[in-house]
């Protein structure tokens, strides 16, 4: 699919200002001007991240009444459950809490539900049936509970008080619960928009230990380094997709640190059946090496396996639990595989069922897969998706969209189809009746056609500023590595260069392109290493491009560290 080249031009007396001030190559500063940094504060303290640089958790709504009544359930002994969601936001967001929760000395326990069988969320018949028989005093949700409106009265009417953490979007009528910690609810003025729901956790947990501090509690007792649970926080950030912005950034870039020296034996082991060890972690490594494996828990088995592998303190228990994950997350890829090659060839046969939109539904499918093949679909057709698999007449729905696209808002547009959704702008999860789904399928379409343009939906190239060959450099390599973690919201840099000769080219893993390039008829320059992934060897390039958007690494190969582009696309020349 051709892609639209966006080539931002920030303008050059701010980046020479910039440059000249950080000290710093002018495409680096370009870049940081493009990400919303042109003061030079604001660029240096992006560029160190620290965790001294983290607001007060108490500047969200409730934080001060979530605190004291968990403090208060830690004086009196009262049974709290922890219940988290299935995914590894949900997972590491759990384990931070158990783990918090255990070294005060509470008595708690956690719960997962089972995504299969349970569905998402809060719900009614748990409060009424396990919790009750549980003797729970205060259920603690993470990553959950913003529209579980019927469980919290159910939990009221039982005498057990809910906090619900979460950081969904919300509705204007919210949950009666004791305190709700939410970023995006109305009147909380704190600014923590971006963070996952592992963020809200965290952040609670640094309130409490903050508030048992001024009340001397640590005179007696170990205060607990918060810092060593930035991986959890790091992988469930990443897997969430959230944007790299503010404290998640710095989560994130601590995180990362902490996961590549991990003490922890879940940790360990799943680096270890990744094969990534010896070395520094990106946030690719998280986010589409460990969390895959994480997520395979609650997709095919039960979610509590990965809770139970991120807090198991036996190597063994460890090993055992990650080469599980990485068995079943090869059984997931190959039903995801199959459910992607099906609807692809369905819409090779008939063209004309791709419309503005991709709503599809299917008997059979598995619901524990059909959001990352929404996912899949969505970078192949550039339009927003929705897969529904249906079981005994209900329909359990992932929903993904392509940015610039509110699948959030499109949904709450369709609500009257909908016995209940709930996500973000870009995914979101739905359940309808079967009967409802021809009528669901035609107004989402409805929606989409009249929110859109064709020409939203083509491919975009952002790329961040123009530079020479002659501009790149190991200095260059290292200064953009100062950049990371790159991610949402903080992609890594794209660059431009223009009339390139290609010298060589050679096929490698199949699908890869090797090239050696330089500046067009310079015979004196040392010429440039180049990789241009899963083009195919029916696109060689041709023996001059006119321009090449891509990004410069380092790659690392057996002890030996050489500058590489990594080609995103082409124009021949």
């Amino acid at each position: 699919m051709e892609k639209e080249w966006r080539v931002h031009s920030p303008e050059s007396s701010q980046v020479s200002n910039l440059a000249t001030t950080l000290r710093c190559h002018r495409a680096v500063a370009a870049v940081l001007i493009n990400r919303g940094f042109g003061a030079p504060d604001q660029a240096a303290r992006f560029l160190e991240p620290s965790l001294s640089h983290i607001r007060s958790p108490f500047l969200m709504k409730d934080m001060d009444r979530a605190v004291s009544r968990i403090v208060l359930a830690l004086q009196r002994r009262e049974r709290v459950l922890i219940f988290g969601d299935y995914d590894v936001d949900g997972m590491t967001a759990t384990a931070l809490l158990l783990e918090f929760f255990t070294h005060l000395g509470m008595d708690v326990d956690y719960y997962i539900p089972d995504r299969l069988t349970e569905g998402y969320g809060l719900n009614p018949d748990f409060v009424e049936k396990q919790a009750t028989a549980r003797e729970i005093n205060l259920v603690i949700t993470v990553d959950c509970g913003i529209s579980s409106h019927e469980a919290v009265h159910a939990a009221s009417r039982a005498g057990i008080d809910v906090i619900i953490t979460d950081h969904h979007e919300t509705s204007p009528h919210m949950p009666d619960a004791f305190a709700i910690l939410n970023p995006k609810q109305p009147g909380c003025t704190s600014g923590f928009t971006w963070l996952a729901g592992v963020g809200v956790a965290f952040n609670l947990s640094l309130a409490i230990r903050k508030r048992l501090r001024d009340e001397g509690y640590w005179e007696t007792r170990t205060e607990p380094n918060m810092k060593a649970a930035c991986d959890l926080v790091a992988l469930g950030t990443l897997a969430d997709m959230v944007p790299l912005l503010e404290e998640n950034r710095i989560f994130v870039k601590a995180g990362l640190d902490i996961l590549a020296t991990s003490a922890r034996p879940g940790v360990r082991a799943l680096l270890d059946v990744c094969d990534v060890t010896n070395r520094s972690l990106d946030t690719w490594d998280v986010a589409f090496r460990l969390a895959p494996r994480l997520n395979a828990a609650g997709r095919l088995r039960h979610a509590s396996m990965g809770c139970d592998l991120l807090t198991t303190s036996s190597d063994k228990n460890a090993r055992g639990i990650a080469e599980e994950l990485n068995r079943e997350n090869s059984r997931r890829q190959g039903i995801e595989r199959n459910i992607f090659s099906d609807i692809v060839r369905q819409f090779e046969a008939n063209p004309q069922l791709l419309q503005r939109s991709v709503v599809l539904d299917q008997q059979g499918w598995h619901e524990g897969v059909i959001g990352i093949v929404a996912s899949r679909l969505v970078s192949r057709y550039m339009r927003p998706v929705v897969l529904i698999a249906v079981t005994d007449g209900m329909g359990k729905g992932s929903a993904r969209s392509p940015n610039g696209f509110d699948m959030f808002q499109a949904l709450k547009g369709c609500a009257r189809y909908l016995e209940k959704f709930g996500g973000h702008q870009a995914a979101a999860g739905l359940t309808l009746r079967a009967e409802n789904i021809p009528a669901f399928r035609e107004h989402f379409e409805e929606i989409v056609s009249k929110n859109t343009t064709a020409k939203d939906f083509v491919p975009k190239l952002d790329i961040d500023t123009e530079i020479a060959p002659a501009d790149i450099s190991p200095r260059l390599a290292d200064e953009i590595e100062q950049l990371a973690p790159f991610g949402t919201s903080n992609p890594e840099p794209l660059f431009m260069l223009s009339n390139v000769d290609v010298l060589s080219t050679r096929i490698v893993g199949g699908s890869h392109v090797q090239m050696q390039l330089r500046p067009h008829g310079n015979v004196q320059f040392r010429p440039l290493r180049a990789i241009f992934f899963n083009i195919g060897a029916d696109r060689p390039p041709p023996e001059r491009l006119h321009r090449v958007a891509c990004h410069i690494r380092w790659n690392l190969w057996k002890d030996r560290k050489n500058l590489q582009l990594i080609i995103r696309d082409f124009v021949a020349g």
